[in-house]
């Protein structure tokens, strides 16, 4: 069934100004994610990160399956409100149910203890 004078257009084009607003926008593949909240969990070892640098625990740090090397993001506990901005230099988390890794430092600062449910947003 057709309204007359309705313009079709991609439910995209429809949600686009939303999605900026939510800060969604220009997250390349995170962006196609439900509202990017999900499990968190955090790692203190490695040797290198997928970006070949060294993996240092102290850094605010994180890794992410799809966002850019070198994007910050903006991890919030859902629980207490703490956030933190990491820099995503690595790859993963490979765990279901989980959509970051962060490092030790950075899941400190948000008070993490084991797997914690957090929000992201997107910096840069």
């Amino acid at each position: 069934m057709n309204i007359v004078g309705a313009e079709r257009r991609p439910v995209a084009a429809c949600l686009g100004g939303a999605l900026a607003l939510a800060g969604l926008m220009g997250m390349g593949a995170v962006g196609t994610a439900a509202a990017q909240t999900g499990g968190a969990s955090w790692y203190a070892s490695g040797q290198r990160t997928a970006n070949g640098e060294r993996f240092n625990p102290n850094d605010l740090t994180a890794a992410h399956r799809s966002l850019p090397f070198g994007s910050r993001v903006r991890v919030t506990n859902t629980a207490n409100g703490r956030s933190v901005v990491v820099r995503i230099n690595d790859r993963g988390p490979f765990a279901r149910g989980r959509i970051i890794d962060l490092s030790r430092a950075s899941a400190r600062a948000i008070g993490m203890g084991g797997v914690t449910h957090v929000a992201l947003e997107r910096i840069d």
